[in-house]
């Protein structure tokens, strides 16, 4: 597409997750948005904080929950630049957002389009719209020099 540029919120993400790989966590930045306004944002820190639940994605819920007074996010967005794994992806369904847009695909943890495919079970509460490869090539980049540097 010509002269499509990359949403507000997806740069936000990205530039999120460059803080992550600063910070030498995998680099993966979340943002939440209501009627096109930013409610919460975060990135991964689950060294930092020493704890395996503190994905990008699962921090921002929980402070859009916080911000907004309210466990249910069914009028919100999340934009992150990791396809979710099954951890995030079943509190994507337990909040409830509307929406979720993600940039890179992620073959070995994700569990949207991969693995598990939380949204597709029956047993599914909620399925949010989603929209992957927003952002992709550059989440992809970055997650790979992250990696390579480690491996």
């Amino acid at each position: 597409m010509t002269g499509w540029t990359l949403p507000q919120p997806m740069k936000r993400a990205l530039e999120l997750a460059e803080a992550s790989a600063a910070a030498g966590e995998v680099p993966v930045g979340a943002v939440i948005t209501r009627d096109g306004e930013v409610v919460a944002e975060a990135h991964n820190t689950p060294r930092e904080t020493c704890d395996p639940t503190a994905h990008a994605e699962i921090l921002a819920i929980r402070r859009a929950a916080e911000s907004l007074g309210q466990e249910r996010l069914t009028d919100c967005e999340l934009w992150v630049t990791l396809e979710p794994c099954a951890m995030c992806a079943g509190a994507i369904v337990h909040a409830r957002l509307g929406k979720v847009y993600y940039g890179a695909s992620d073959p070995k943890g994700g569990a949207v389009e991969h693995g598990a495919r939380v949204f597709e079970q029956e047993q599914c509460l909620h399925r949010p719209e989603v929209y992957s490869g927003i952002g992709e090539a550059r989440a992809a980049q970055m997650l790979r020099e992250f990696f390579m540097v480690r491996r």
